[in-house]
Parts: structure tokens; sequence; C-alpha cells
């Protein structure tokens, strides 16, 4: 690397150190809830589908939340204010617009990638939950003496099964994000 790189590397590591805090005090609660992460899930926690985070330090940095339309730079785009920008709802000009040709051709490799991770996410649930064998896998050799090892495999198995069904729930989902844009 040369001295620049290194020197534009270290500008943007101080930057960044100056925006990201860190979340959470030492020692409190995290909970993830969806996509979410706090430290005050409510009474309920449970009932929201609300998780407690284990292990080491979490830090989340959000990006920076999209305008509400209308409330775009005065109604033009870019802020260029020239007249010659989209409309306040954001609407595409003639020069930005795909042909729709194009956008089908794109839409249908979108489906196709889609459903080849579908399969391969669908293989991987059958394959953890094979392994899972509903709570009961065999014990292994190492594990015939040795109670906790054994559950604590059993539970990374059942950790790697909820992951694969999350996996698959999602590429569906997408896929009908997809099929409702059409």
């Amino acid at each position: 690397m040369t001295k620049a790189a290194i020197g534009a590397m270290a500008v943007a590591m101080w930057l960044a150190s100056d925006v990201v805090g860190v979340a959470v005090a030492q020692g409190s609660t995290i909970w993830r809830c969806g996509n979410e992460y706090t430290n005050s899930p409510g009474p309920n926690p449970a009932a929201r589908g609300c998780r407690e985070v284990q292990g080491g330090n979490l830090t989340v940095v959000e990006g920076a939340r999209p305008a509400a339309a209308g409330a775009k730079d005065g109604g033009t785009r870019n802020g260029a204010g020239d007249g010659s920008g989209g409309s306040a709802g954001g609407a595409r000009s003639a020069s930005e617009r795909v042909d729709p040709d194009q956008q089908r051709q794109r839409d249908a490799e979108a489906r196709r990638i889609l459903e080849q991770e579908l399969r391969r996410a669908q293989e991987r649930l059958e394959q953890a939950r094979a392994d899972y064998a509903d709570g009961k896998p065999p014990r292994l050799a190492n594990e015939r003496t040795d109670s906790p090892r054994y559950q604590a495999r059993v539970e990374e198995l059942r950790t790697r099964v909820e992951r694969a069904e999350a996996d698959v729930a999602a590429i569906r989902r997408e896929m009908a994000r997809l099929d409702g844009s059409r």
C-alpha cells in the first residue's frame, strides 16, 4: 500500500470512530426483536418475538433514514433547484427509466437466482433437520460419558435448524415481494 492509501485509511478510521458509538453499557441485557436491537423490549419480550442476545459486545450503526416523499429538497431532485429534476414523489425522468423488456429480463434473472437460493436453503434445512433428529441425535463417541457436551451439540443443531428455517422464510418473502411488484 502506498503512504497516501495508508493515510486515507487512517483518516477514514478516525472519522468512523468519531461517528460510531457503543450502543450498550457493559452488563446490560440486549434483546433482538426482529431487526431491532434494544435494551428495553417492554413487559413481555417473548410475546414480541424478542430473544436475548448472548455473547460478546454489540455495536449497532444505523444508516441514514430515507427522507419522506414530498420533503425532498423542496420538491427537486438532488437539490439542483434548476427545474430539471423529477417530482417530489421520486418519479424518474425518461433518461433514468429502464426499458420494460430489460426490466422483465432483470426480474426473470432475479427470480431464477432466488429459486436457486431457495433450493440450496431447503437442502440445508433438510440436512439440519436430519442431523438434529427431533432433538435426539445419536451420541458421538466422545459424548457417551459427557452429557454437557452432548447437550451443547444438540443446542447447536437446534440453532442451525432455526437459522435454516429463517433463511428459507426470508427467501420466500423476497420471492413474494418480487412477484408482487409485477
